[in-house]
């Protein structure tokens, strides 16, 4: 059953398409990427399907309600966590008296927990927290009410290394206890770790909608081995290999190419060289980026 359905929305301003006819559904339990540099249309996406802004066409449901219908919209929300980028809180208040206030809307029985997870100084006032103390108060009013379905955008912003990999742990968790997650990001190693499956947003428009290792195996494997002798110059003619760099040190040579086939077909090709040294790596998420954005724009 699909947590989140979004049929062929469109947000115009003016001239403008923010988002253009867009079609996602988004699978109860699943933890979903929505890629895109700044300005591509992910939080117009997201403002949309939490009920915050109206679509000029199209529609959008969470958990079967239909997130342009008030009774409808309140209704879902009871069920759903949202972390907005760059979240923000009253200053004047400590942040315990934050937690206060969203659990006496929506309750908070997973409250303590989350509070031993990602430890925000809850006894001081928000206007000493860090920029990652409030990320980390965020993620705690988000999930501490056990909702069904959460939405975030940038989630990880402002979190230091151990802080984000604590974040990606929780977030397979709770995956295995079924919430069905929506992510924004342009943090793609982030996507890369806890994601089932990834869409990517160019200007509005969605590109593809694509599994995690798909996309991976898109982008092929980066490979670097070393040989006796000087092989001759087509030795890698061969399918699937590109990129191809090779240069001379001693006795050996050494190449380093990207590689979109089975290794082991690779390894075979080779049987009839003197193969010293072999490594492989799978390529950087940020390689398929690239085929949907161009350098300069990614």
């Amino acid at each position: 059953m699909a947590a989140i359905e979004i049929d062929r929305l469109t947000k115009r301003y003016g001239d403008l398409a923010a988002v253009s006819d867009l079609t996602l559904s988004i699978e109860s339990g699943e933890v979903f990427g929505y890629l895109g540099p700044n300005g591509a249309g992910k939080t117009t996406t997201i403002r949309i399907l939490l009920g915050l802004q109206s679509p000029t066409t199209g529609t959008a449901s969470v958990l079967g309600h239909d997130m342009t219908v008030e009774s409808q919209r309140l209704d879902a929300l009871e069920r759903v966590g949202y972390l907005p980028s760059n979240p923000r809180f009253d200053e004047q208040s400590t942040g315990r008296e934050v937690l206060d206030l969203h659990e006496s809307i929506k309750g908070g029985e997973r409250r303590d927990e989350l509070l031993d997870l990602f430890t925000p100084p809850v006894e001081r006032e928000i206007r000493e927290y860090s920029t990652g103390n409030v990320q980390k108060l965020g993620l705690v009013q988000a999930f501490m009410h056990d909702p069904d379905v959460v939405v975030m955008d940038e989630p990880t912003s402002g979190l230091d290394p151990l802080l984000q990999e604590r974040f990606n742990e929780f977030v397979r968790d709770e995956r295995e206890r079924g919430t069905t997650m929506l992510f924004s990001s342009h943090v793609l190693s982030e996507v890369r770790r806890v994601c089932d499956r990834v869409g990517v947003l160019r200007e509005g428009e969605l590109v593809t909608v694509e599994d995690v290792h798909d996309l991976l195996d898109r982008s092929g494997k980066h490979i670097r081995l070393r040989v006796a002798g000087d092989p001759p110059e087509n030795a890698f003619d061969l399918d699937g290999v590109s990129d191809v760099s090779r240069w001379r040190d001693g006795g050996e040579t050494a190449f380093s190419f990207t590689f979109t086939g089975d290794v082991n077909d690779l390894v075979a090709e080779f049987e009839a060289y003197d193969l010293r040294e072999l490594d492989v790596e799978e390529a950087p998420l940020e390689d398929v980026f690239l085929t949907f954005y161009g350098e300069s724009d990614a």
